[in-house]
């Protein structure tokens, strides 16, 4: 709800801040009725949507099977479900669903200009998406994540203390997962002498790492990168928008767990 708040502040501001919009939406108009009326006959609503699902489908399944109960046990099928859901094999189920989508005469050529014109535009996303991400790497590598951890743990402040930590070390390296795995290890010693060491304590102690781990997101943090790079945003409106975003929604939910540790704590 916070971040919704945040992004209808600039509802009626999306053409100022990105001025290429203006231009664009009538190109996008103009665009999509020549690819439509040169397409001819448009495809059923399951195949049309069958090369995003098919991809999220088979990746939950294979979640889904590698449950401690093991749901389809371990013989053949889960194997097959194993292959099928990792996501790299998922994702290449999803494009061969999506070359049945080709019509009409030159399908080969069609589809050459369709791989060529995603590489261009995944290419270099994915050039700085991996740039980002190796800086948080070479920040997490360092002395700065045991430091920060390290000091932040001496505070006792409850809650606080947790959501500090997590978010520090994730606006430092970049990465969520690195400051939520990291701030669990240094915190589950802690969690007595913070009054935390009971199972609901241990839960909003996990739900404030969770929040901490938003906060914030810039540079360093590859999701920064595909967001703005793929809408499209020059990188000084998402600093002006989608960093602040982060923050108030990690703020927010870690307010929502303060309160609840106010009433069953």
């Amino acid at each position: 709800m916070a971040g919704l708040l945040w992004a209808n502040r600039f509802l009626k501001k999306d053409i100022e801040l990105i001025p290429e919009l203006a231009s664009e939406e009538s190109d996008l108009d103009s665009d999509y009725e020549t690819i439509r009326a040169a397409y001819g006959k448009l495809p059923n609503t399951f195949l049309a949507f069958l090369p995003i699902l098919a991809p999220i489908l088979l990746i939950c399944i294979a979640s889904i099977a590698n449950l401690p109960a093991l749901p389809f046990g371990e013989s053949g099928l889960y194997a097959a479900i194993i292959f099928l859901g990792t996501p790299v094999i998922a994702l290449a189920v999803g494009l061969i669903a999506a070359l049945f989508l080709l019509r009409g005469k030159g399908k080969l050529e069609m589809f050459g200009e369709r791989v060529n014109e995603g590489i261009r535009i995944s290419a270099p996303i994915l050039l700085i998406t991996a740039s980002g991400a190796a800086f948080g790497a070479i920040l997490a590598a360092s002395d700065l994540t045991d430091f920060l951890g390290t000091t932040l743990s001496t505070l006792c402040l409850g809650l606080a203390v947790p959501f500090l930590i997590s978010a520090a070390l994730k606006t430092a390296q970049g990465s969520s997962t690195v400051a939520m795995v990291t701030t669990s290890v240094l915190l589950l010693p802690l969690l007595p002498a913070l009054g935390l060491d009971s199972d609901l304590g241990k839960v909003l102690s996990m739900l404030a790492i969770g929040a901490g781990a938003m906060v914030v997101s810039h540079a360093n943090d590859s999701f920064f990168w595909v967001v703005s790079q793929l809408s499209r945003i020059p990188v000084a409106t998402a600093y002006r928008t989608l960093t602040p975003a982060t923050a108030i929604q990690g703020v927010a939910g870690f307010a929502a767990v303060w309160v609840i540790g106010l009433i069953v704590l």
